[in-house]
């Protein structure tokens, strides 16, 4: 009874009867609702505990979701994992976080703090960043700089002076005493920075002018920067030009020699690139004009294969027993394909945090270049080129195991952008239409499902000035399709609650193995 097995992941498709801007109801999906009305199906969890975050009220998110799908169990995760290691303080006695305290007192310099100003808790929480400010006025630092990346999309679009009034308040309330903290730096997450997987890394170059040389527009406040951008342009946090604090002219918060600079993200993806540029002795990717001498330190290891950064504040979870190690084991060819905006998502994360093969051999790796331009410009991204190589594979009959995901219901939903959005999620139901003729032709089984929900909620509550509707653009806490086509004779769906973390067993048992102990059990029931 065990069959090839294709595994879809449409990244941000939820599924839901509610209507608030939902891009997947109002899309032409003709392909969807087939196989959630004709074919086995469920809905599964998609965000919480079920992928290891710490209440059923955080929103899953693509690293914590291809986590789950890739290794069958559940894992504390970012925020949760942070979270208890600042409870516990164990965060405050790692060797990285004494290091850095012990080199910015020795060398008479400044404590800076690097990272998404939210409490989206998809990349950070401004708690943690707020507790370890406190940390270092107990510890006797004196000088403490913040530089803010602005969010607006794990958030509300225009959330930012919210956050930044927090923190205002919080350098208030401690500078005394000797103490001085202030905000130094910022601008949009989407502009400076946090670029991720080499797809644009004049982002990072901008971020190094803004936050370490202070070579930016200046302003007088975080504030001020953020409603003088607001009224000349009408950004949104995301977008928002970077920007410099000054006073008298001078830049507050310019990073320099015997300063230490952590980066408060707990999220990998895009940690990495802003981390190879203050770790990588041999980095070439910009003239960074002027290297300074600093400790840097990560909140979490973003790549235990490479190091990066060598030092971090929190250890990640140790994923072990994976489904590719597992695969790997049992000899099966696996093959795995997205475009760059989520090639690590099936890759690096679905293989537990890890950049290398189980088995050069066994594993095939492909990535299609992502364009370099605004996802609502360009809906449909690379959704035909990436099914080219799917249905490649698949007619090829090399592979048992293929995976794909299809990153334009959130990167699309991302924008805010309605109607981009519906044409995205079209875009993906048209080809799997040429994936499900595939699996026909070659008798695989083919499961689609995604990783956490977007574009099934493009409206935010209240309407603009202008009468529109208020878009939102963060993920959404909606359960997620589950549907399998051609599956083995007698295949049924379970009565159950099942989440991610179960679609591994799933997969394997299809495949014809018994799944490992540790894993959750599968969604389905085989016809023995």
């Amino acid at each position: 009874m065990s069959k090839p097995v294709v595994l879809v992941v449409m990244d941000g498709v939820g599924w839901t009867e509610k209507d608030m801007g939902n891009a997947v109801m109002h899309a032409y999906t003709p392909q969807i609702d087939d196989l959630m009305t004709n074919h086995p199906h469920t809905t599964i969890k998609a965000s919480g505990t079920a992928v290891g975050l710490p209440t059923d009220d955080d929103m899953g998110n693509s690293e914590v979701g291809h986590n789950a799908l890739g290794c069958g169990q559940i894992y504390s995760q970012g925020a949760k994992l942070v979270n208890e290691s600042i409870e516990s303080k164990a965060i405050f006695k790692s060797e990285a976080w004494v290091d850095a305290a012990k080199y910015v007192k020795e060398h008479n310099g400044k404590m800076h703090f690097m990272g998404l100003l939210s409490d989206g808790n998809v990349h950070s929480n401004i708690a943690h960043l707020i507790a370890m400010i406190k940390e270092c006025k107990e510890e006797g630092i004196n000088e403490v700089r913040a530089h803010i990346l602005l969010d607006g999309r794990d958030v509300p679009e225009t959330s930012a002076l919210q956050y930044v009034d927090e923190l205002e308040a919080v350098f208030a309330e401690l500078n005394s005493d000797g103490f001085h903290g202030c905000i130094a730096s910022g601008g949009g997450r989407m502009v400076i920075t946090m670029d991720r997987y080499e797809a644009d890394w004049s982002m990072v170059e901008k971020g190094w002018h803004i936050h370490v040389l202070g070579d930016g527009r200046k302003f007088n406040s975080a504030k001020e920067a953020i409603e003088t951008y607001r009224a000349e342009d009408g950004y949104t946090d995301q977008y928002l030009p970077g920007f410099v604090i000054a006073k008298d002219g001078e830049a507050v918060g310019t990073i320099d020699d015997g300063d230490a600079v952590l980066l408060f993200n707990f999220r990998g993806d895009r940690a990495v690139e802003i981390s190879k540029a203050f770790d990588d002795e041999s980095f070439d990717k910009f003239d960074k004009v002027r290297n300074p001498k600093v400790y840097y330190a990560g909140m979490l290891q973003y790549d235990g294969d490479l190091h990066l950064p060598k030092n971090f504040l929190v250890t990640p979870p140790h994923i072990t027993n994976t489904m590719s190690e597992f695969l790997v084991n049992k000899g099966v060819k696996s093959y795995a394909v997205s475009e760059t905006q989520k090639y690590g998502h099936v890759t690096y994360f679905w293989n537990g945090n890890r950049s290398e093969k189980f088995s050069n051999e066994l594993e095939t790796w492909v990535e299609v270049p992502s364009d370099v331009c605004p996802f609502d410009q360009k809906p449909w991204m690379k959704a035909g080129e990436v099914t080219d190589l799917m249905v490649e594979a698949i007619l090829s009959g090399k592979y048992d195991f293929i995976r794909v995901n299809y990153p334009n219901g959130d990167m699309v939903g991302h924008t805010g952008d309605f109607e981009a959005t519906v044409i995205g999620v079209e875009s993906v139901d048209l080809m799997l239409k040429r994936l499900m003729d595939a699996c026909k032709k070659m008798d695989y089984t083919m499961l689609v499902t995604a990783d956490h929900g977007n574009s099934d909620q493009m409206y935010d509550k209240g309407m603009n000035e202008d009468g529109t509707h208020k878009a939102k653009t963060s993920h959404t806490l909606a359960r997620v399709p589950f549907a399998v086509f051609n599956g083995p004779e007698g295949l049924t769906v379970k009565e159950g609650d099942f989440g991610l973390a179960n679609v591994a067993a799933t997969v394997v048992e299809i495949l014809g193995y018994e799944k490992p102990e540790c894993w959750l059990e599968s969604i389905v029931e085989l016809k023995k």
